[in-house]
């Protein structure tokens, strides 16, 4: 029997790459804005594109590094395991590099962010009231929401590059599931400022957004992939703040149906 999508999922997952794609829109609608949003972003851009030369130049040597246990085999076995721990390294080191960029550039940008979800908010009929909370409450939330994040985020990758070293099946496998997993935990960063302002915790956060999880998903997979191509997050930083704010309104507000 052929498994099938349960109906409406694509056409879910579909709407939650709109979601993107509406606040692409804020760079014909409000462009000095969303130019202050991209500085934090090629800041931080500028920053992880030197890691990343670094990292593969040292490509190779990370790779023996990381597979000791095949320095007395014969070739062509010493070499195709090495050439298996590049590649699940480059795997593993992209979804965390993608989840990290957010994480630094929403914290650097923080005041930029800010006033992207707060014009969001008022477009789209009024802004959450000001939530009363200390300064130094406010960053001990914030760095146990990102702390949490991060330690799933690199299990993740963890896993990720064990399943690299499966010859064909990993390197199939693990950019899907990179997609996935860099996706779900991109949407779930970049609706902080909508969740955040409403006094939601990272629990009721996830709770809610997996309700709606293929549109959670659509969104956040578009959003990851983008990232990867060179300048992307650049431009797409402040477009995937303003979508994940209309995003989180419509997972915040939707009916609760009950049987």
């Amino acid at each position: 029997m052929t498994p099938t999508l349960a109906p409406g999922t694509v056409r879910r997952f579909l709407a939650g790459m709109g979601y993107l794609g509406r606040g692409l829109g804020m760079w014909i609608t409000s462009p000095r804005l969303m130019l202050f949003g991209a500085l934090p972003a090629l800041i931080v851009g500028a920053v992880y594109t030197a890691a990343l030369v670094v990292f593969l130049i040292n490509l190779n040597a990370l790779a023996v590094w990381v597979t000791p246990f095949a320095g007395g085999w014969n070739e062509p076995w010493r070499g195709s395991i090495r050439v298996l721990a590049g590649t699940a390294l480059v795997g593993a080191v992209i979804l965390l590099g993608v989840f990290t960029f957010a994480t630094l550039t929403l914290a650097v940008g923080d005041a930029f962010y800010e006033k992207i979800w707060l014009a969001v908010e008022q477009r789209s009929g009024g802004a959450p009231a000001e939530l009363k909370e200390s300064f130094w409450r406010s960053v001990a939330r914030g760095l146990g929401t990102g702390i949490r994040l991060l330690a799933i985020t690199v299990l993740a990758g963890i896993v990720l590059f064990v399943l690299g070293f499966i010859p064909v099946v990993g390197q199939v496998i693990v950019p899907v599931l990179g997609a996935i997993i860099g996706g779900w935990f991109l949407t779930v960063e970049l609706t902080g400022f909508a969740f955040n302002a409403r006094g939601l915790s990272l629990r009721q956060r996830r709770r809610m957004l997996g309700t709606s999880r293929a549109t959670s998903l659509g969104f956040g997979i578009l959003t990851y992939l983008l990232f990867l191509v060179p300048l992307g997050a650049v431009l797409i930083m402040p477009a995937a703040v303003a979508g994940a704010t209309l995003l989180s309104r419509d997972v915040i507000h939707k009916p609760v149906i009950t049987i």
